[in-house]
């Protein structure tokens, strides 16, 4: 059989025994319950609890099959209210509850505010659980307070201060004494009377003001015995009993300790006299407590069950949202890696067309460099000396030689110079004529002065040569990294290494100068690093840079060896 097979079946039953215990009665309307739920109330505040109950039971029966949540609250209040009556403190607890529990279904806040103040009765005064008592009270004055209900204000304020009162803490209890005692002044409520004259007894009796409260209770104890709230009279009676006793009045304290025995043995007398009336409705309340309990049951199960296929359905949204972001998340990275790689790529070309640029302008500048130098020293070099040797035969033909001829001596021999030196810097005449090694030891020389030195080392001959255009580039390229410690690098010492290692020569350049920040190399790049990395990728080597602040700069150039 299916669940909700069962379901129905289960459903069928009970309304079948609701139908056998109450005379096959049909739902009535609205208004009909309305007004059998008030003939309930009616009759529980005249007393004739044996009609309120059987009155709340039937009411109660007609609501939970109608499913109106309100009148099911107001139902189990009702019960609730007799039990209190006949100080069945748990069962009155319980049917609080479920009427509480019904009155926030249906969002019935008249209701609450009276069932959260009937909670904290039965917490402080049955219960003795001061705090959670005094919790309630608050929810119930709360309530009262949003609906300007000024009775039930008062009313609550004055069981928070009878609870603070009776755990001694009067200065808690005191503010809302206060409030109760302004709004007596202006409205007289007689069902307040009593216990609020008893109250300020008791407040002025901690205060040790005790004419007042002897006055304060002796007209609480006058008002109890002229009016009908014998229950605040026999407490009247108790703490005057107390406070006689604390002023050593013992024979008066001795009298109204056994008016408040007395008082109370009557009380308790009514109450057994009407527990003997409902005894019948009490047992037939317990079976119905348990009907009940199965349909509040069923019904949970209901909601359960609703509750389920929602978190299910919110479950299987939650989810194809999630795939859905994590598709738009991945589309999303996929396309920026796109653009990346397209963008990366787009470096990539832009570099090497810097770099060919750079090479060919190299290039270029080799060519130019060697045309250069081959033209200054072959031939302007050439007629400058010529151009002397002639000038100096014809001086010695002369006996005196004259102060031009003089002067154009001494410029012919600085042009002279001039030409070769600038010969030299544009190709080196070491470089040409004793190769690299030589070249470079002797370029560190040339640099070295007062404030910076270079050492030049090598595991290879300073004899050794290479390909011309090899020696050549690696060359300048060292010259480059020399001219870049000069200008920069304030080192006090640098060292030149050159090594052969299987077929590759290793250049290191080392200072310990002030160095820089190694992840801001882009930064500090300047067109000399472009053109050294740009010979070096015209070598087919690699470039290395590793760098401290205020420690040095090491680089390492590897390049495979051209013959």
């Amino acid at each position: 059989m299916s669940i909700f097979r069962f379901l129905i079946f289960l459903s069928i039953f009970i309304q079948m025994n609701f139908i056998c215990v109450f005379g096959q009665e049909k739902i009535p309307s609205q208004e009909e319950l309305k007004k059998l739920s008030y003939e309930a109330g009616k009759n529980y505040e005249d007393g004739f609890l044996e009609k309120s109950l059987i009155q709340a039971r039937k009411l109660l029966s007609f609501a939970i099959l109608s499913k109106n949540y309100s009148i099911a609250a107001e139902a189990y209040n009702t019960i609730a209210a007799n039990f209190d009556e006949l100080e069945e403190s748990e069962k009155a607890f319980f049917y609080y509850n479920k009427s509480l529990y019904f009155a926030e279904k249906s969002n019935n806040e008249r209701l609450k505010k009276l069932i959260y103040n009937n909670l904290g009765n039965i917490y402080c005064f049955d219960k003795k659980q001061y705090k959670k008592g005094i919790l309630y009270y608050e929810k119930s004055l709360n309530i009262s307070l949003k609906q300007k209900d000024n009775y039930q204000v008062n009313f609550t304020k004055l069981n928070i201060t009878w609870a603070y009162f009776d755990i001694g803490d009067y200065k808690s209890g005191y503010p809302y004494l206060k409030a109760i005692n302004n709004y007596y002044t202006t409205k007289k409520e007689p069902t307040l009377y009593v216990a609020l004259n008893m109250l300020n007894g008791m407040y002025c009796s901690y205060s040790e003001e005790n004419d007042k409260a002897r006055q304060y209770f002796q007209e609480a104890i006058k008002a109890g015995l002229q009016g009908s709230e014998k229950t605040d009279l026999c407490f009247a009676y108790e703490e005057y009993s107390k406070f006689l006793n604390k002023i050593e009045d013992y024979k008066n304290a001795y009298s109204n300790l056994n008016a408040y025995k007395k008082l109370d043995e009557e009380l308790r007398s009514e109450e057994k006299l009407k527990k003997i009336k409902i005894a019948g409705i009490d047992l037939e309340l317990d079976e119905y407590k348990r009907e009940l309990e199965k349909i509040d049951k069923l019904y949970k199960t209901k909601q359960q069950l609703f509750k389920a296929e929602q978190n299910r359905n919110k479950k299987i949204v939650s989810v194809v949202i999630l795939l859905f972001v994590i598709i738009v998340i991945l589309f999303y990275l996929l396309y920026q890696n796109a653009r990346l790689r397209q963008k990366n790529k787009l470096k990539d070309i832009q570099r090497n067309i810097q770099l060919n640029i750079i090479n060919a302008s190299i290039d270029g500048q080799e060519l130019e460099r060697k045309k250069i130098a081959s033209f200054l020293h072959d031939n302007v070099s050439a007629m400058l000396s010529s151009a002397g040797l002639h000038l100096n035969a014809y001086s010695s033909q002369t006996d005196t030689e004259s102060e031009e001829i003089a002067k154009t001596k001494a410029i012919l021999e600085n042009a002279h110079d001039s030409v070769r030196d600038l010969s030299h810097e544009l190709l080196p005449a070491l470089l040409v004529r004793f190769g690299l090694l030589f070249s470079v030891d002797d370029l560190c020389e040339r640099n070295s002065n007062s404030t910076l030195h270079f050492e030049f080392s090598s595991n290879v001959s300073l004899k050794k040569r290479y390909n011309e255009r090899f020696e050549i580039r690696v060359y300048f390229i060292i010259s480059e990294l020399l001219n870049n410690i000069v200008k920069h690098s304030t080192a006090q010492n640098a060292k030149v290494i050159l090594n052969e290692i299987n077929d590759r020569l290793i250049v290191t350049v080392y200072d310990n100068g002030n160095g820089f920040d190694a992840k801001k190399l882009d930064s500090v790049e300047g067109f000399g690093l472009n053109r050294i990395r740009a010979r070096i990728k015209k070598l087919r080597g690699t470039f290395a840079i590793k760098s401290i602040e205020n420690e040095g700069t090491t680089v390492v150039i590897k390049v495979p060896i051209s013959y």
